[in-house]
């Protein structure tokens, strides 16, 4: 299916290549509609593009049916390209632990299943180092709040081919306002700094 060149929100081009320094980070926390419109939000101006569509999985090219079969493999997933002089990495993973429940398993409130769970995939080194530091530095801080162990489900694994979808969705949040959000809220104050 086509993919649109240009962001229908953002106005940045949908394909590389990117501008020189840029990097590209790739998660899956839920819905992708709703995790998309919660990174355009971070504040500075250092997401230069998004797109959502498949990670994680082992079959190419996979139809929205395929991928809530179950059977593909495949999470949801949000595609970022961001300028790090304007936004770190450390703040993009700040606001995915934040923004889901990384302890509920296979889906996200009400989304249930293989394709809703919660996943990381770096690009670099740098990226898998800060990623596992994250997990548990939240994984302490959680298990410190709920007084009992609570384990970080979120998968972290190395990023392989990130299927960009046809964009029937893309402006789905942006034309639908009222649309249904989860929002998770967690007590980070346990952290200490530099630790994610």
């Amino acid at each position: 299916m086509p993919v649109s060149d240009k962001h229908f929100v953002l106005g940045t081009p949908m394909k590389g290549p990117w501008p020189a320094g840029f990097k590209v980070a790739v998660f899956g926390n839920g819905c992708f509609w709703g995790s998309e419109k919660g990174i355009w939000r971070l504040p500075g101006g250092g997401i230069h593009s998004t797109a959502i569509g498949y990670a994680a999985g082992y079959t190419p090219n996979p139809t929205y049916e395929e991928v809530c079969s179950g059977r593909t493999g495949h999470t949801e997933a949000v595609q970022v390209v961001y300028d790090p002089s304007k936004i770190s990495f450390v703040d993009i993973l700040r606001w995915f632990w934040e923004a889901h429940d990384p302890t509920a398993g296979m889906g996200q409130g009400n989304d249930r299943g293989t394709q809703y769970r919660s996943g990381f995939y770096w690009t670099d080194d740098e990226q898998r180092q800060l990623i596992e530091a994250s997990a548990a530095a939240y994984e302490a801080a959680l298990s410190k709040k709920a007084g009992k162990p609570r384990k970080i489900t979120t998968e972290m694994k190395a990023a392989s081919e990130f299927d960009t979808i046809f964009y029937y969705g893309e402006d789905y949040h942006h034309t639908t306002p009222k649309a249904a959000q989860l929002i998770v809220v967690i007590d980070t104050s346990a952290l200490e700094p530099g630790n994610c």
